[in-house]
């Protein structure tokens, strides 16, 4: 058996050594046109904002260790230019020399990921754009980034702010950049919604990032003489920087698989089935170039995340040498480091799951990392987006500090096990004083939202208020009169929790009574006070900290507290 496998990285490096290990005699040929087989793509920004300072760190296999290890025949700085599926035999052209070869195959495997989005855009050739996608991509910007920086010319533009964006605009200013960001729509991570990436929004400006939100980038305009670029919006602004890196997202590179007559899907992405087997039964595809099925909605999709990649790789070697093996789907679990900051998610958006004309609501709940008493303790805001009538987890959100990437990774968990909240609350999670809380930040997830779907209380979010107020609502604030005098919901009487039930009568029983309090802890409590004494009430989600973030882009303030409000001291 001989397998032909074109491009390395995550799916095709993958699958070569998942092939060696389940069939000695077969011959594996892979054909990478970069000059790196195997790298840590997700590293590339480490190294140009000199966190990872060896090169050679970035890359995990070599043409070399290949043979020695698996014997493997990588071929790099070579391309695969054309497909001939009656003959079964790729086109080779060697980028050294241009010279052309015919390779056999008796099974393909396409892995040739995705590509930087380049707009037909005025200048956008201009050597200072870069973009950040190859090691060698990695080795342009690095060397520009310290020329820059040797002459004391530190101002970079970055366009675009999805992973790559967020990362490259981390990574220099912690080079002593200034650094702006524009991002076309209204928010970053398209892995958030709107409100959960206004907590990015505050704590990224807190830590120096001139973040532009809806700014579409229409050309570029360059000036020899300051060696610097302008970039032009739709708005008529102007922003310049010798430095400008695009990152407004990748595509699928498939001109080769479309060129061979592969069926193709979304944005020309690979059709497979769930054997990662095209449409020709000969050849396979893996990685960022092939059409998945979102786990949760069974729709297709394109997700672009290492994780799946791998995954692809080994289930297309497993069904090459005859294993049953499948690919069921992929959810887009995702982390990402921002300074001290992290932002997960998992699942669908509360807007994916509106597009996807699923029924959804949420819940938003503000839980320290670990149990307050002890030092250290950080406070994490987990939006979970949940299947009101049947309480099924469809996605999740969080942006914190300490132990984000073990919830995120609990609730992928329950998603993949199609838990429900009520799931949440019976989970039996680890616990000590320096990891978590008796009641854990997944477990107060699924206690909320099991206290809105059994009626124990209402709730009404951020982008209720100003509804409410139009139509005169009775609002409530319950924090302390410090809290309330620092800033509050317009219109909202303050009545501090300690006080509330000697002073009920202060409250019209007439009308529903919207309670605030920080966090929604303390006016989930008045809520139900206020019920007991035959009041209707609903609960402010994520209380007045997450509204003033979201409504009034409020400061980011990064003092641990209790959910309560006080800080830990």
């Amino acid at each position: 058996m001989k397998v032909v496998i074109v491009g390395g990285v995550a799916g095709g490096a993958t699958a070569a050594a998942r092939l060696r290990r389940l069939d000695e005699q077969a011959e594996i040929v892979m054909i990478e046109r970069t000059g790196y087989v195997s790298y840590a793509n997700c590293g590339l920004p480490y190294y140009v904002g000199d966190v990872i300072t060896d090169k050679r760190k970035l890359t995990l296999q070599s043409p070399k260790s290949f043979r020695e290890r698996f014997d493997i025949d990588v071929r790099v700085r070579q391309e695969v230019i054309g497909i001939n599926r009656a003959a079964k035999t790729v086109l080779v052209r060697n980028l050294e020399d241009g010279s052309e070869y015919e390779e056999s195959y008796d099974s393909l495997i396409l892995s040739p990921g995705a590509k930087a989005v380049k707009p037909d855009l005025p200048g956008i050739e201009d050597r200072r754009i870069l973009t950040l996608r190859t090691v060698e991509d990695t080795f342009a910007m690095k060397q520009r980034a310290d020329e820059l920086a040797e002459q004391g010319r530190t101002r970079a533009v970055v366009i675009g702010g999805g992973f790559i964006g967020i990362e490259a605009a981390e990574n220099l200013l912690e080079r002593g950049f200034d650094v702006t960001l524009l991002q076309r729509g209204n928010h970053v991570m398209p892995t958030l919604d709107y409100d959960m990436a206004c907590e990015v929004h505050a704590y990224a400006r807190e830590h120096g990032l001139d973040l532009r939100l809806n700014q579409s980038v229409n050309g570029f305009v360059a000036d020899e003489d300051s060696d610097e670029l302008a970039v032009t919006t739709a708005a008529g602004d102007e922003y310049h920087a010798p430095l400008v890196v695009l990152a407004i997202g990748v595509t699928p590179d498939t001109r080769l698989a479309e060129e061979a007559g592969l069926e193709l899907g979304i944005k020309k992405s690979i059709v497979v089935d769930k054997h990662m087997r095209t449409s020709d039964p000969a050849i396979f595809a893996v990685g960022d170039a092939v059409q998945v099925k979102n786990f949760v909605t069974g729709d297709d999709a394109l997700i672009s995340l290492a994780g799946p990649a791998n995954k692809q790789g080994r289930i297309a070697a497993d069904v090459i040498c005859g294993r049953d093996s499948s690919f069921d789907g992929s959810q887009g679990s995702s982390v990402l480091k921002l300074f001290d900051m992290t932002i997960a998610a998992t699942g669908l958006t509360e807007s994916a799951a509106q597009r996807a004309g699923i029924a959804c609501d949420k819940a938003v709940t503000s839980s320290p990392s670990h149990a307050t008493y002890y030092p250290g303790a950080s406070n994490m805001t987990v939006k979970t987006v949940f299947e009101p009538e049947s309480g099924r987890i469809l996605g999740a959100q969080i942006a914190g500090f300490e132990g984000v990437d073990k919830r995120i990774d609990v609730l992928a968990t329950t998603i993949r096990a199609r838990m429900t909240a009520a799931d949440l609350e019976e989970l039996d999670l680890a616990y000590a004083p320096p990891y978590s809380s008796a009641k854990d930040p997944v477990n107060m997830a699924g206690f909320v939202i099991e206290n809105v779907r059994t009626g124990l209380v209402a709730q009404h979010h951020w982008n209720d208020v100003a509804r409410l107020q139009q139509e005169g609502a009775q609002f409530l604030d319950v924090r302390t009169e410090g809290e309330f005098a620092r800033g509050h919901i317009e219109g909202a009487v303050n009545i501090p929790l300690d006080e509330l039930r000697g002073r009920v009568k202060e409250l019209d029983p007439e009308r529903t009574v919207y309670v605030n309090c920080h966090s929604g802890l303390r006016s989930y409590v008045a809520c139900r006070m206020l019920a007991g004494h035959g009041l209707a009430c609903s609960n402010l989600s994520g209380g007045y900290r997450f509204y003033a973030l979201v409504q009034n882009d409020a400061a980011f303030d990064e003092t641990p507290t209790h959910p309560c409000g006080v800080p830990i001291s």
